[in-house]
């Protein structure tokens, strides 16, 4: 009995050892692997998704423009307060020494992810570009690349996201706001591929070509 209790102890330790000292850098594994981070390279546009017209997201796309990798940013954006959210980028990027002349306003009225991807589909295809930075938030962008690969397959997207200062990939289980952002969006990324892409290809089906 005594050698019983022993063992079971013996292979407990064997598996709690290796569990107790992997378990941190698997948790930073996946909340890294939100981020979806690529060397930007010379593009026909880039795009900044909507959703952050006064912050990193704008500051990250003027820089690229800025820097020579596409001529224009796109700003995607719904409408706030009776305007364009890219109406408001170009404003705040103005006030700091920015040319007006790179930027350019998308408006629509997605509210999702692949609705926003959806409407960009006919925007990039009027516009004939076959390679486009996407600039979007550090924790939003593997979602956002993985929607837009799926929706738009014909251009090649280059994610190049904007730091975030409300998620910490390596220690989001620690802080409230990053577990938040981690958990809804690793269910987002299963929801658009699952649910979202289907819908999006029976749609297609009874919709003339864009």
């Amino acid at each position: 009995m005594l050698l019983r209790r022993a063992l079971f102890v013996f292979f407990l330790g064997l598996v709690a050892i290796p569990v107790c000292t992997l378990w941190r850098p698997c948790f930073s594994y996946l909340g890294t692997l939100l981020i979806d981070s690529q060397t930007p390279r010379s593009a026909d546009l880039i795009v900044v998704l909507g959703g952050d017209f006064y912050g990193p997201r704008v500051i990250k796309g003027a820089d690229l423009a800025k820097e020579g990798y596409a001529p224009s940013v796109l700003f995607s954006g719904t409408i706030y307060q009776g305007r364009p959210e890219g109406e408001r980028a170009i404003e705040f990027l103005v006030q700091r020494g920015y040319p007006a002349k790179l930027f350019v306003v998308f408006p629509h009225t997605a509210q999702s992810t692949i609705a926003e991807a959806m409407a960009l589909r006919g925007e990039l295809a009027r516009r004939r570009a076959r390679r486009v930075i996407v600039v979007t938030s550090s924790y939003h962008s593997r979602r956002a690349a993985i929607v837009l690969q799926l929706f738009c397959p014909e251009i090649d997207f280059i994610s190049v996201p904007a730091p975030d200062p409300h998620y910490d990939a390596n220690n989001w289980w620690k802080e409230g706001g990053s577990r938040k952002l981690f958990f809804s969006e690793w269910a987002k990324i299963v929801g658009s591929v699952l649910v979202g892409y289907p819908r999006f290809l029976l749609t297609l089906r009874n919709a003339a070509p864009v």
